[in-house]
């Protein structure tokens, strides 16, 4: 076979296997068929393939400074007053979305708004994607580069949605052992303590 036919083949191959992102009206249609809820949910927040996730006015940070992995970290929790609080470099922030979802057909993924990112606000640390029965707010895990106010209600990140290829054996809402599975509207701190290792 001719190199030039190899790399078109291989080219169509990848592309076939590329994950697909659902556009605003996808997203409508599946709201509509109630395979994806979020709650509240405000027409203008919805952009072209995602839509806007809000901080809640729940943040926390962990009581101690030094975290062990197998132990069960506390965290002090707090509110963001009216006027805003500011944040600071080197210290971990447990956030909340205002927003509620569930997502029973696809792959849910939050990730940060450019905005957000250009005043050097990081909204996860690794915990982008979501799983396929997934319902609940979300927990961000908050780091900045350098000290910036945040206010409740402001455009903190945005969810796009995967399909999922094959069918679902156990969805995360049905799994016994999930760790996050408890609606909450405050910040949840880490589980690892919950593993066995």
């Amino acid at each position: 076979m001719p190199l030039l036919c190899v790399l078109i083949s291989s080219n169509l191959a990848a592309s076939t296997a590329d994950p697909m992102i659902l556009s605003d009206k996808r997203i409508l249609e599946e709201m509509e068929q109630g395979s994806i809820i979020i709650e509240p949910f405000r027409r203008e927040c919805l952009g072209t393939n995602s839509y806007d996730v809000h901080l809640g006015k729940h943040l926390a940070t962990y009581r101690d400074r030094v975290l062990d992995a197998k132990l069960h970290n506390e965290v002090v929790p707090f509110e963001i007053p009216k006027d805003g609080f500011v944040l600071q470099p080197n210290t971990l922030y447990l956030g909340v979305t205002q927003e509620y979802t569930e997502t029973h057909l696809h792959v849910p993924f939050l990730e940060g708004k450019s905005s957000t990112g250009r005043l050097g606000i990081d909204i996860h640390a690794t915990a982008g994607k979501g799983d396929v029965g997934f319902c609940n707010t979300w927990t961000l895990e908050i780091s900045c580069t350098q000290p910036v106010k945040v206010y409740t209600g402001m455009p903190i990140g945005q969810l796009i949605y995967f399909v999922v290829e094959g069918e679902i054996e156990t969805f995360y809402n049905t799994k016994l052992n999930a760790k996050y599975n408890k609606p909450s509207t405050r910040p949840v701190e880490s589980m690892m303590w919950k593993n066995v290792f």
